[in-house]
């Protein structure tokens, strides 16, 4: 075999390899995907029980705490097998944010036992599970940040942007809970309550940018019209001045289950869109082992090289008549065409992959910029964000660019900091 070919077969194989790591991961994110529904169901649960001093969902609470353990269970291990492969497919990111997510992981059980003995407020533990479902979220965010290949990427972003939409889905049905349990919503819990609406549209826009026509089809008929209905009719009694309005047991009941009615449609999408990328992986990977078969089979190069029909032609030909016949022949202009055409497609998919990235990338510079914001602000998420947004507005700018200002900003920030003390 030559050097050339061998070369090919082993370039297939890599591409083979770094396609099954990417069905791994895949399946990785599935596993998170099933194991933040249950914590969802769990943390709502959670709220409504506190809320309540255990008068409610006592028994609903231990049901979802089941179904979260064995979610968690079968997550773990797929997070050890990930960790446990050596090779260089595993990012160095993305094991980091495991490793990270890990750590929260085991100090689950101990927030729920301080729940099971009222040891911690309903807005204290609510906060407690949006920590640890955004370390997963993150782990998902690496995994899109991370692939090679763009037609998974654009999949992987989709899904990670209706898995964070979900998951402000989640945190503002906790928010109704809290306060349809209470009987009366305060000015913070109307502004995160607002707030949660508007930063869940944001990630379903950007969702259905990247998704499937598959998965926008299904997006588009994954709630019924009723119950969005409802639960636009209680926001608005959420957001009413604390005097106008009081709330029953029966409206908090209401809300619950209509915002999880809603919740578990945006899930059959999540696992519609899963199935899809699951499907697409080993597509890919059954691609590349039939190129594999067939490059082992057939010659590497035609018969009759450009190269071989220059020496055939005739000594009397000038140089440039040479070139002209070898380019005009049937078999130059097909390769000329083949190059054309593979430069033509690895443009369009370096191009639709810079443009994916593009986006996760400016998440990160709001991301960190809200990081920064809160630090010195002494602001919450929700008023970081925005405040971003507003000044963003009011200058003109993206927020991406408001945010790169604002990191620019970090070393002075830092020499201000120390100088103080």
């Amino acid at each position: 075999m030559s050097s050339a070919k061998q070369l090919l077969l082993t370039a297939i194989r890599c591409d083979i390899d770094t396609l099954t790591h990417l069905a791994t991961t895949s399946e990785m994110v599935g596993d998170i995907s099933r194991f933040i529904h249950m914590l969802q169901r769990e943390r709502g649960a959670s709220t409504v029980y506190l809320a309540s001093q255990g008068q409610r969902f006592k028994t609903r609470r231990q049901t979802y705490l089941i179904h979260s353990q064995e979610a968690e269970t079968l997550m773990r291990k797929r997070l050890e097998a990930l960790g446990e492969e050596a090779r260089p497919q595993a990012a160095a990111r993305l094991l980091r944010r495991i490793a990270a997510v890990w750590s929260a992981l085991d100090e689950l059980n101990a927030l729920r036992r301080a729940i099971d003995t009222f040891a911690i407020a309903p807005d204290a533990a609510t906060q407690a599970y949006n920590h640890l479902i955004s370390g997963l979220l993150a782990v998902v965010f690496e995994a899109a940040d991370t692939a090679d290949d763009p037609d998974i990427t654009r999949t992987l972003v989709a899904i990670f942007h209706l898995m964070q939409g979900k998951e402000l889905a989640g945190q503002e049905r906790a928010c109704g809970a809290f306060g349809f349990t209470l009987g009366h919503f305060d000015d913070r819990h109307r502004q995160l309550l607002s707030q949660l609406i508007d930063d869940q549209q944001r990630c379903f826009t950007t969702f259905i940018e990247f998704a499937t026509p598959e998965a926008e089809l299904g997006w588009q008929q994954a709630v019924s019209t009723s119950t969005l209905t409802g639960i636009q009719q209680l926001r608005e009694a959420a957001c009413q001045p604390v005097s106008n309005h009081t709330t029953s047991n029966a409206v908090g009941e209401t809300w619950y289950e209509l915002t999880t009615l809603r919740i578990d449609a945006i899930k059959t999408v999540e696992d519609a869109l899963h199935t899809q990328l699951t499907t697409l992986c080993y597509r890919k990977i059954a691609q590349a082992q039939a190129a594999l078969e067939q490059a082992k089979t057939q010659p590497l190069c035609p018969t009759s090289t450009p190269c071989e029909q220059l020496l055939a032609l005739g000594q009397a030909q000038s140089l440039g008549d040479l070139t002209a016949n070898a380019l005009n022949s049937p078999l130059g202009r097909s390769l000329i065409e083949l190059t054309q055409a593979q430069s033509s497609r690895l443009q369009g998919l370096s191009d639709e992959l810079e443009t994916t990235r593009k986006t996760l990338r400016e998440r990160k510079l709001i991301e960190r910029a809200k990081g920064l914001i809160m630090a010195h602000q002494s602001m919450s998420e929700e008023e970081a964000y925005r405040f971003l947004r507003k000044t963003s507005m009011d200058q003109s700018r993206s927020m991406a660019d408001m945010a790169q200002a604002i990191l620019d900003l970090s070393p002075i920030l830092k020499k201000d900091q120390t100088r103080s003390h």
